[in-house]
């Protein structure tokens, strides 16, 4: 360190040990504030990842909490349809403003700014990844205590970008049974020990299916390993969610805050109790 030093990095050229890092973090636009931000994350693809994220936007905005969704899969969005959110987002040629919901969560996603709902989205990464960034930068979000970052699936550019340009305070992954998922569950938590960004729980989707004439629980997919991945991890918060076909009729209709399942309330309680 130079004795001249102004301690202001920012205006200095010299390459010092005491030098620090430059903050990828982008800043939101005028106007909008998200107190805590949690991304939803998957190793592979078809896991019910989106449905996951949704539910946990439903289940926190029936908590009193200002929530909002920003789905970060460019290329296989869902969560207006999810919603049923069916009108465009809009805007004033500067900001993007949210979609909202009948109870109140703010949603962005690239369907809402598509002319059809099935134009497919043929961009390279670096370009996607630039519009999720904008998707935080540009959108006007109003007040949100807690916004949730469905990402694709994987650790590529996408993923990539939500944990480098958004301050994530906290990453839920979602999974499916099979023994073959432990080790892409594993990739998952690895990424986001290199990113420094705390997993706060795991969800295992298609956990098992509950018989409606004698109420046994089959497995389908296998017998669930997460319990012993969440603890090689220390990972606490564990939820596992059943086959229901009412759950996939609510999505599939565009009614999923009609859904009235409670088996994601202790990852909830995790979430809440993150400080920023």
């Amino acid at each position: 360190m130079s004795e001249n030093c102004t301690h202001n990095c920012e205006t200095c050229s010299q390459n010092c040990g005491e030098r620090k890092a430059e903050s990828l973090l982008a800043p939101l636009c005028d106007g909008a504030e998200v107190k805590k931000v949690i991304a939803v994350v998957s190793g592979k693809g078809g896991v019910g990842k989106s449905m996951v994220t949704s539910m946990l936007a439903v289940s926190s905005q029936r908590r009193g909490l200002k929530t909002a969704v920003l789905d970060a899969d460019i290329t296989g969005p869902s969560i207006p349809k999810v919603f049923g959110v069916k009108e465009k987002a809009d805007g004033d040629g500067t900001h993007i403003f949210p979609a909202v919901t009948p109870l109140g969560t703010q949603l962005m996603s690239i369907n809402l700014l598509l002319e059809n709902d099935t134009d497919p989205v043929v961009w390279r990464g670096p370009v996607i990844a630039g519009a999720v960034k904008q998707f935080w930068t540009d959108v006007t979000w109003n007040d949100v205590d807690l916004m949730f970052v469905d990402c694709p699936p994987g650790t590529g550019d996408v993923p990539l970008t939500v944990f480098q340009s958004i301050p994530v305070d906290g990453i839920i992954i979602v999974t499916s049974p099979q023994e073959l998922v432990s080790m892409i569950v594993e990739k998952a938590v690895k990424m986001a020990q290199m990113m420094n960004v705390p997993v706060l729980g795991i969800v295992e989707n298609m956990s098992y299916f509950t018989c409606p004439d004698c109420g046994k629980k089959h497995h389908i997919y296998g017998e669930s390993h997460i319990d012993e991945i969440a603890g090689k991890y220390d990972i606490k918060a564990v939820a596992k969610l059943p086959i229901d076909s009412n759950l996939a009729a609510c999505a599939d209709k565009g009614l999923i805050e009609h859904y009235d399942g409670l088996w994601l309330e202790e990852i909830l309680d995790v979430i809440e109790k993150v400080e920023k």
